[in-house]
């Protein structure tokens, strides 16, 4: 476990140290990982399923604010389905539209939630998405994720009906327009998927904010089995036709990417919990304390090194011998170790341990006084 600390800690210094470089290349990678799925799926119009495009606007989102991929990944699609047909590029416009106004309404900071969700629907990951959500957000964005959601099946129902779309003719206007709306509103398997998601968040929230030992893990593993029955139940009243083994692994690996989370969001120590009880004119208090968990990294660095040299006085010593000319002092060298690389004042205090180390010619016979001595007599 301290080796984990340590990692973690060395990621956090790299991070807060070079967050101005590191946050363009993430959006960066985002924004291009985001586009270029979204090209692979629908790719309807070849103008824009070019690599040199997708890298330009990916740039773009770089140095421009988290909501910017949305908008560009909105953009996208509503191309590509323009180039489908234009009743088709109508019908996604609309639903954009509610989306939109629900999710400004409700949760207008969780845009990272609604550019992921889709995301790992396309990765074949999306059961990540309820526990990391429940950990690390709050109820409301039980919205974002529904937007999420709808925005995949859209994706999907698009793509699944495109070759009727393009059997029928201009003229079948209503046609093309009911077949896309029948697609999504008669959609079962996203009402469960949307359920099973909202209630999993919900358990996991709830669970987490409870002042119980090892609240993190019982709430991602409640909320991993949750979701699980919700679906699998779904699959039994609507026939959705729910993979139970990708259900399962999915579920692992999203409790495995909810460990890492709580490394580095809710790492404490239970075994060092301690309860304090006091009072005051008006109530009394009962505290619980958990001491996070963390850990310093050692680092050694020299601190001082101080070089003298003096000139052997002149003269003859009797019964002592001769001194050299331009004999040195030693050379004092002093090396801290000091946790976590912390610096300290040249006159202060360290709470590491200093060692001195001793360099130089062989140590002089005597004391200063005891030559002077005999160089009197």
């Amino acid at each position: 476990m301290t080796g984990l600390l340590e990692i973690r800690e060395k990621i956090k210094f790299l991070y807060s140290r070079y967050e101005i470089f590191i946050l363009p290349v993430i959006k960066f990678l985002l924004a291009f990982l985001v586009l270029n799925t979204l090209n692979g799926q629908m790719g309807y119009m070849t103008r824009l399923d070019n690599i040199a495009i997708v890298l330009i606007v990916a740039l773009m989102c770089s140095f421009l604010p988290t909501g910017c991929i949305i908008l560009f990944a909105t953009l996208f699609s509503l191309l590509h389905m323009y180039a489908l047909s234009m009743e088709v590029a109508l019908v996604g416009l609309c639903v954009y539209l509610v989306m939109f106004l629900l999710f400004f309404r409700f949760a207008p900071r969780d845009s990272l939630v609604v550019v992921l969700t889709p995301l790992l629907f396309a990765m074949k990951i999306p059961y990540v998405v309820p526990l990391v959500v429940g950990l690390t957000c709050s109820p409301v964005s039980i919205v974002s994720v529904g937007c999420g959601i709808c925005v995949h099946f859209l994706f999907q129902t698009v793509i699944d009906n495109a070759p009727a779309v393009k059997t029928l003719e201009d003229s079948e206007i209503v046609a093309k327009i009911r077949l896309i709306i029948d697609g999504i509103v008669g959609n079962k398997s996203m009402m469960v998927m949307i359920a099973a998601f909202a209630i999993a968040i919900l358990v996991v929230y709830l669970i987490r904010r409870m002042s119980v030992g090892y609240a993190w893990t019982i709430a991602m593993v409640s909320g991993a089995m949750t979701n699980i029955v919700v679906l699998l139940v779904g699959d039994l009243l609507y026939d959705i036709n729910v993979s139970v083994g990708g259900v399962l692994l999915g579920s692992v690996l999203g409790l495995a990417v909810a460990k890492v989370v709580e490394l580095f969001r809710f790492c404490v120590d239970y075994n060092r919990t301690e309860k304090v009880q006091f009072e005051d004119d008006e109530y009394y208090y009962y505290v619980k304390a958990i001491p996070k968990m963390t850990v310093a990294v050692s680092t050694k660095t020299v601190k001082k090194i101080n070089s003298q040299s003096q000139h052997a006085r002149t003269g003859t010593a009797t019964g002592a011998g001769t001194r050299q000319a331009g004999q040195h002092r030693p050379v004092n060298v002093t090396t801290e170790h000091t946790p976590g690389g912390r610096k300290t004042s040249g006159g202060s205090r360290s709470s590491g341990r200093r060692r001195s180390v001793t360099v130089g010619n062989t140590a002089r016979p005597g004391s200063r006084e005891e030559q002077d001595q005999e160089d009197l007599f």
